[in-house]
């Protein structure tokens, strides 16, 4: 069976640095129409042991640290693995075919992320967890590009 990836914020799960989510119902429509892809909820942070909610992070020289300055990147990276590991079968398999993430996350970001500043500016790049899927093969689909 084919499946694919969803930031489960995504899918309404609270698991959004500030406790909340970013459901989004045209996606969920979506995916309720194709029944033969199976939907696996991803959250790298969640799964890096991070609590929720947590201090907003945005990545900074290459390495995740959160607005009061703490390195929070082993968390982070750490999360990314377990989440992969999960995900091995699936890639073993061909059976993971697409992942859709949440815009600008340090970890699910597809096309540009947060510049470090904590300023709300953009910069051209991915999330951590966003780049170990490309470098797998996956195809990266923004939620915004659904809505």
């Amino acid at each position: 069976m084919k499946c694919i990836a969803v930031s489960a914020c995504l899918l309404g799960e609270n698991c959004k640095y500030n406790g909340g989510n970013n459901a989004c119902p045209a996606l969920m429509e979506a995916l309720a129409r194709h029944e033969e892809i199976e939907v696996v909820p991803v959250c790298p942070e969640v799964a890096g042991g991070l609590p929720t909610p947590r201090l907003p992070a945005e990545i900074v020289d290459g390495r995740v640290m959160n607005n009061r300055g703490m390195d929070v990147d082993a968390l982070f990276r750490a999360g990314v693995a377990a989440e992969m590991d999960r995900l091995r079968p699936f890639l073993e398999n061909g059976e993971l075919v697409a992942a859709v993430l949440q815009p600008r996350s340090p970890s699910c970001g597809v096309r540009e992320v947060y510049d470090g500043t904590f300023s709300g500016v953009l910069v051209p790049g991915q999330g951590l967890f966003a780049q170990a899927l490309s470098e797998s093969g996956i195809k990266l689909i923004d939620a915004e590009d659904v809505r």
